[in-house]
């Protein structure tokens, strides 16, 4: 069990930080892309496609975190000691976009400041996150497991394009979602989007991939240690595929499902391939699940609850999401 637990609650956090991008990440992208609303009323029609579900979308990175705490202190302990400023900076962001997203149904004179902040903060998030990613990759400076930067030493060059490259990798999910959700000009305008949108966010993939070899984490390298590159080749290769497909979908009308169904599966591949370029780290260059454990009595103590939870979080999740399917019209109301 001291072996497979860590493996056991590795693969519970993935999981949890990938449902979180995947399904707050669309809603963020709603926000990132409120400037292009023509009007109050089409920004409402955005804000509706997500308002019935949106709340429990944060559970997801509850979750990520509890389990961090939970199965890996030390990585908590870096990650926490590292990023402290950008995760403060998405903390308060997401508690101004989700007042804003609140506040601006039922303000009557305020609407358009509401609308601003609920962008601003779905900016502020998504590009925290990113930077956060970037950081991570990049990897944190470790002495005995133990962090030995200063404050600012997430800031480089390569954690803000990952940072911007997150805004508008949402931005996608956003565009691609109410491609689905929405009929009639609002979905006109969120083709438009998608398709620039679906260049920008390839390219910053290969930006962000041709970086790779450079970084001291040696990411990329595992790649290509041992003969790796050989059995995970299929995932940048499905993932050059994705976009080809996700760019064809975007020029045909009447399959309104595929181009978002084709953005989460680009998601789960990026994913997939940042999850294979660490393993067996959890805080890259070189602190591994099972050197950040915590004692095998306290992750199966935890994993208890989590059988019991996580059923419990995806039944909600999927029946919400069932209850509210279909298109949402732009009279469609929220109170």
């Amino acid at each position: 069990m001291e072996f497979w637990l860590p493996i056991l609650w590795f693969g519970v956090i993935g999981f949890g930080v990938l449902m979180y991008v995947l399904l707050d990440g669309f809603v963020l992208g709603l926000g990132i892309l409120a400037p292009f609303a023509e009007d109050g009323g089409q920004l409402d029609h955005m804000m509706n496609t997500a308002a019935p579900i949106w709340d429990g979308n944060e559970t997801w990175l509850v979750l990520g975190g509890a389990g961090l705490l939970a199965a890996f202190p030390r990585a908590y302990a870096v990650v926490l000691s590292a990023l402290y400023l950008p995760v403060l900076l998405m903390l308060i962001a997401l508690v101004f976009r989700g007042v804003a997203f609140e506040f601006r149904f039922k303000a009557r004179r305020g609407k358009p400041f509401w609308g601003a902040a609920f962008a601003l903060g779905s900016m502020f998030t998504a590009f925290a996150q990113g930077v956060i990613l970037g950081a991570l990759v990049e990897g944190m400076p470790l002495q005995e497991g133990r962090y030995i930067g200063g404050a600012f030493a997430w800031f480089s060059p390569f954690s803000m394009l990952t940072g911007v490259a997150v805004v508008f990798g949402y931005a996608l999910l956003g565009s691609t979602w109410l491609i689905l959700k929405t009929g009639g000009r609002m979905q006109q305008i969120a083709r438009t989007l998608t398709r620039p949108l679906v260049l920008v966010v390839a390219a910053f993939m290969g930006l962000v991939s041709a970086w790779l070899p450079f970084l001291d984490s040696r990411i990329m390298a595992r790649w290509f240690e041992d003969g790796n590159f050989w059995w995970l080749s299929p995932v940048p290769l499905l993932a050059l595929a994705n976009v080809f497909w996700l760019w064809r979908a975007t020029m045909r009308e009447g399959r309104d499902a595929t181009p978002f169904l084709l953005t989460l599966s680009f998601f789960v591949l990026g994913f997939a391939g940042l999850v294979l370029g660490i393993w067996p780290n959890i805080v890259p260059p070189d602190l591994s699940i099972w050197e950040a454990a915590s004692p095998p009595s306290s992750q199966g103590f935890v994993l208890v609850g989590l059988v019991v939870l996580l059923p419990m979080i995806l039944g909600y999740t999927a029946w919400s999401y069932h209850v509210f399917r279909g298109k949402i019209e732009a009279d469609a109301g929220y109170h």
